[in-house]
C-alpha cells in the first residue's frame, strides 16, 4: 500500500504553514495570500477537475454507444460469473 494523495497534500500544506510560521517569527516577509487569490485558485482547481473527469469518463450519447456500453457490461458480468 502506497502513500495516499491526502497524505501528500496534508504534508505539503504543513510544510507551507511551517515555512510561513518560521518566516513570520524571524521578522522576514511572510507568505501573503489575498482571499481573492485563494478563491481564484480553488475555482481553477475545481474547473480543471471537472474537465478531467468529463474527459476521462466514457460519455455515450448516441443510441449505438449506449447499446455498446450495455453489451460490454453484460460481457463483464458474464466473465465475473464464470470465474
Amino acid at each position: 500500500m502506497g502513500i495516499t494523495k491526502g497524505t501528500i497534500v496534508r504534508s505539503v500544506m504543513l510544510g507551507i504553514i511551517l515555512i510561513n510560521w518560521i518566516l513570520k517569527n524571524t521578522g522576514h516577509p511572510i507568505i501573503e495570500v489575498e482571499e481573492g487569490t485563494v478563491a481564484s485558485f480553488i475555482e481553477l482547481l475545481l474547473e480543471i477537475g471537472t474537465i478531467a473527469v468529463a474527459w476521462w469518463k466514457n460519455n455515450s450519447f448516441s443510441e449505438s454507444a449506449i447499446k455498446a456500453d450495455q453489451y460490454l457490461k453484460t460481457l463483464r458480468e458474464q466473465k465475473e460469473i464464470g470465474e
